[in-house]
């Protein structure tokens, strides 16, 4: 008994080391067996995509595109569209600093748990909110999971799943030092950083990003969008 105790504890420290490190075999072997849905880029290039959650934000998104600014980096903002009404001058300021937008979905949800019917509607209702401001072939499922069906229905309307190879926790670590070091320190060529917008958390993007691009500079790397990052991969 004590040995089926002991061995249980192991696996779940095990575990617990592989969510919290995110190492790089693991993105690598979901990329080549999830067909659909990327998680990094092959390249040897010093690009790193950046990604910004559940915005829009009256407040803390121009504070984001302001420090995307003064680093010269640019960033794939995945919206939730109930938030956009309203906020239409933060989306089209988005656009017109040279970033882009995605589809996450109509409300801060894990998308996962609704029936495929339900999920397909909300996508395309997001899809109608986003749309007009220009096209969107990104989308993000609601608290990252995914299933089979749900790439294919996102497929099926021109959408390609992103997820990413460098999450800090950042919505459940209320510290921006934590994101900005964990970001620091996972950052590689061809990396897709989730970070997020929207009251306290777009706060703590935007500290933590006042110290990420300055040292990812320092490093040589560029900041880009999800569709430049592709562009300059392997795949």
């Amino acid at each position: 008994m004590l040995f089926f105790v002991i061995l249980s504890v192991m696996v779940l420290c095990g575990l617990v080391v592989v969510v919290l490190t995110q190492p790089k075999w693991l993105f690598s072997t979901l990329n080549g067996k999830t067909r659909g849905v990327l998680y990094s880029v092959e390249t040897s290039k010093p690009v790193i995509a950046l990604t910004i959650d559940d915005g829009p934000d009256a407040k803390q998104t121009p504070k984001i595109l302001e420090v995307l600014s003064q680093y010269d980096s640019h960033a794939t903002f995945f919206l939730i569209a109930s938030r956009v009404p309203g906020n239409e001058d933060v989306v089209q300021q988005i656009l017109q600093s040279g970033n882009e937008i995605g589809n996450h979905m109509m409300m801060d949800e894990p998308s996962i748990l609704l029936e495929q019917d339900e999920f397909e509607r909300r996508l395309l209702e997001a899809e109608e909110t986003l749309s007009v401001f220009g096209e969107t072939v990104w989308m993000r499922p609601g608290s990252g999971f995914y299933s089979t069906a749900m790439i294919e229905i996102a497929d099926k309307h021109g959408y390609r799943i992103a997820l990413g190879s460098i999450y800090p926790y950042d919505p459940q670590i209320g510290s921006a030092w934590v994101s900005a070091n964990y970001v620091l320190w996972k950052a590689r060529p061809g990396s897709i950083i989730v970070l997020h917008d929207y009251g306290k958390r777009g706060e703590r993007t935007v500290e933590a990003l006042q110290v990420i691009l300055p040292e990812l500079a320092t490093r040589g790397y560029e900041v880009i969008t999800l569709s430049e990052l592709v562009a300059q991969g392997r795949n």
